[in-house]
């Protein structure tokens, strides 16, 4: 790539859809919907503005609108393959889903019950929802914008979106046929009328509201409201969006929706339709679970019964066509509670998370790109059968997924499991894959009479039907599962292995910064320790004693947990630095998260910079910290990197007068990682694996086709390579070429010397042990 795409131009000319809020900051004249007077609309935009701009801090949910639009800016990347391009528009469309459901819902638990918010940007909650609306309606804009770009190009791929009216005749007959067959006996008219209530619509599912004529009331002139009826058709949610049609030179993907809007009349029979309107609703899904000391029963049946919940909760968003009934929106803002801030309109596609239909069709899997197939683990023999447990007895293994591929995890489990002389099975679980080889292994561990205990985490956002499911089928097959911990969510990602050895009993661990999910290792980059360390596996059996039953140990050596002292302990690392930079010495902090929100922890980054130590920061997603402030942060820089895998890995490296402290593990840098949930950071000590972590560190300031920078006014703007001056450096791409030499010469700072690493063992290094972290 040279110069700038025309994406990064665009990008860098409009500043990111929400560097800075309304007009303020688009250059261009926005109007709130619901203000009416003359010019009181842009007052109210500056004012907002002038607040969030004189702000020490970024909004926590305004910095999400701008990470999903640079998850947007890979649809506008004309270097991506076209269905690439259209995937990652569905992926801001379930990003956005996602953030209306828990973070407008949870702003909504404020209004609804009259409860004080302020924002890290100074707005109470009111004004701030006007903010966010507002600049979610822009994004929304935004999407439909990359949209109708994308649909002019599909020709290029021999595929296209079609309506009706270009079908041809057998084709038609084709879509009748599947209305009348499969679609039709599927559909329930709901009405609502004067004696008939309000039915219970259902979240994320395109709704057909269809006001008709009450032919049981006759007509009086002027009253045409009172004889008008509305009723809903759900599309059910298990038919296909689309309804392909392969034609010799192309692929054509119809809507169903625009079949059942020419067929609807079949349930309205002898009844004159006023109008059809599509639509869609999102709803509040954001709860909070009380605490009971009947764990098993009650605490389960409540999660059980707040799912059920969370598709009755309060609709935030309306998705709707433009220029519908107006008589059915303005009974509908009534009945919901909403207004113009909570619709969105959409005359192209309403639900883009459709589009992985179209993604995944499979006409189009070869012309996808492929990704690189992972490189073999640090320190794993090619030999098919090698053995896991004497390969972690010969060095720290750090892995760096999905460069490193997740069979060593595996191996591990499965070995464990069949293995006679394994004991026992220690392990927490937060998400799993849907076919998952982790449960298989400990059912089979089970199986064998190994003891297996699981932490397993029920209250994982959205994953909560399934995590219960398969910790039912664990404690079934005589596992010892431990439903999370009171109120808090067990994030800690650790695995222990207790092997007899003769006469000694070696403990076997795995610390990690990602899920035991053998799927979505292969899209988040993560990494993972494997060790025999008994220091390590002291500390994780005394973690793991915390918290299945109430020891309270003293200290760990390479752990730093939370709730306990994560944040105090975070805190008094950056304070040494602080330290060291006003005695002259050596500093510098640089951290890779995926979210910084935590003010403490900013404050004391703040004054870090105020003391002359460079910080770097690499934070994929939510930072409410703000950069370059004069007097403030001067010596601050974030960049967030946005590609093929989600950057999902979590460091923290403090140069420590040249004798670096890094860890690794699964917490970000927020309140709720600090204060509710079960966390660990895990202190790396083998000095091949920190220059491994140094070096991956070094690669992601490198990187200037994935990053992007984050400037004081929260602005967030992509770099850009220049074959001549600064030659693309992809790191999502130069991880599976990386070699030895680089490795081991990468450092992050001026003053820094790279670590000098143990020589390594003939025997025990082949040709693949240079991995790509």
């Amino acid at each position: 790539m040279t110069g700038k795409s025309p994406s990064q131009k665009d990008n860098m000319e409009r500043k990111g859809s929400f560097g800075n809020l309304f007009s303020f900051f688009s250059g261009r004249k926005v109007t709130l919907p619901s203000d009416s007077e003359d010019g009181k609309a842009m007052k109210i935009n500056e004012k907002l503005a002038n607040v969030i701009d004189q702000s020490n801090y970024i909004s926590r949910d305004l910095s999400w609108l701008k990470f999903n639009d640079r998850v947007l800016d890979q649809a506008r990347t004309p270097e991506r393959h076209l269905l690439d391009r259209l995937k990652f528009l569905a992926i801001t469309a379930s990003n956005l889903d996602e953030f209306f459901t828990i973070r407008i819902g949870s702003l909504y638990n404020y209004l609804d019950y009259g409860k004080e918010r302020v924002d890290y940007s100074g707005l109470r909650e009111i004004p701030f929802r006007k903010a966010l609306m507002t600049a979610a309606q822009q994004f929304s804009r935004d999407q439909r914008a990359v949209f109708d770009e994308l649909k002019a190009s599909f020709k290029d791929i021999d595929f296209r979106f079609v309506g009706l009216d270009d079908l041809t005749d057998d084709e038609r007959v084709k879509a009748v046929d599947y209305f009348d067959r499969t679609i039709y006996p599927m559909l329930t008219p709901m009405v609502y009328d004067y004696t008939h209530t309000f039915p219970m619509l259902l979240a994320k599912v395109l709704i057909f509201s269809v006001v008709t004529q009450d032919p049981s009331r006759p007509v009086k002139a002027g009253d045409d409201d009172e004889n008008q009826r509305l009723s809903f058709v759900q599309i059910p949610a298990n038919l296909p969006r689309f309804m392909p049609f392969e034609r010799k030179d192309e692929t054509c993907f119809l809507p169903i929706e625009e079949i059942i809007r020419q067929e609807i009349k079949k349930l309205y029979r002898n009844v004159e339709i006023d109008s059809v309107n599509l639509m869609r609703i999102t709803r509040n899904g954001d709860f909070t679970l009380e605490e009971s000391d009947d764990i098993e029963n009650d605490f389960i049946d409540e999660i059980k019964q707040k799912i059920k919940n969370r598709r009755l909760g309060r609709v935030v968003r309306v998705e709707i066509e433009p220029n519908a009934s107006e008589w059915m929106v303005n009974l509908l803002k009534k009945r919901w509670e909403i207004d113009d801030y909570n619709l969105f309109e959409n005359a192209q596609l309403i639900d883009y998370t459709s589009l992985w239909q179209v993604v995944r069709h499979p006409e189009f899997r070869d012309e996808l790109p492929t990704p690189p197939a992972p490189v073999p683990a640090l320190g794993m023999r090619r030999e098919k059968n090698a053995d896991i447990f004497e390969l972690m007895k010969e060095r720290d293994i750090l892995l760096h997924h999905p460069y490193n591929n997740f069979e060593p995890v595996m191996s591990l489990l499965e070995q464990a499991a069949e293995d006679p002389n394994v004991l026992a099975i220690k392990l927490t679980i937060y998400r799993l894959a849907k076919r998952s080889r982790i449960t298989e292994a400990l059912l089979k561990a089970a199986e064998n009479g190994k003891h297996v205990s699981v932490l397993f985490e029920v209250k994982a956002r959205f994953d909560e039907e399934n995590n219960i499911r398969e910790a039912q089928r664990l404690q079934k097959a005589g596992c010892f599962v431990i439903y999370g911990i009171s109120s808090y969510k067990t994030h800690t990602k650790l695995l222990l292995v207790v092997r007899s050895e003769g006469s000694r009993v070696v403990r076997y661990a795995h610390l990690s910064s990602g899920n035991y999910n053998e799927e979505t290792s292969k899209l988040y980059t993560d990494i993972g320790l494997l060790t025999t360390d008994e220091v390590y596996t002291h500390d994780i059996s005394e973690f793991f004693n915390v918290i299945t039953g109430h020891s309270l140990p003293n200290d760990y050596q390479y752990l730093i947990t939370a709730p306990r002292d994560m944040r105090k302990q975070l805190v008094k690392l950056i304070r040494a630095e602080s330290e060291n930079a006003r005695a002259g010495l050596p500093s510098g902090i640089c951290i890779k998260i995926n979210s910084l929100e935590d003010q403490e922890v900013i404050d004391e980054l703040y004054k870090a910079s105020q003391s002359g130590v460079p910080i770097r920061l690499i934070v994929r997603g939510i930072c409410c910290l703000r950069p370059h402030r004069q007097g403030l942060s001067e010596n601050i820089t974030v960049r967030s990197i946005v590609g093929d895998f989600l950057e999902h890995t979590r460091l923290f490296y403090f140069h420590n007068n040249d004798d670096p402290k890094i860890y690794g593990g699964s917490a970000d840098v927020m309140v709720r990682s600090f204060d509710r949930r079960i966390e660990s950071l895990f202190l790396l000590v083998d000095k091949r694996v920190k220059q491994q972590a140094i070096h991956l560190l070094d690669y992601n300031l490198r990187d200037n086709v994935n990053a992007y920078e984050l400037h004081e006014d929260g602005v967030y703007v992509k770099c850009c390579a220049n074959e001549e001056t600064d030659p693309p450096f992809n790191i999502q791409k130069k991880f599976f070429e990386v070699t030895q030499k680089e490795v081991m010469q990468a450092k992050l700072f001026v003053n820094e010397k790279p670590i000098e690493p143990e020589p390594p063992q003939p025997e025990t290094q082949p040709e693949a042990a240079v991995q790509a972290s």
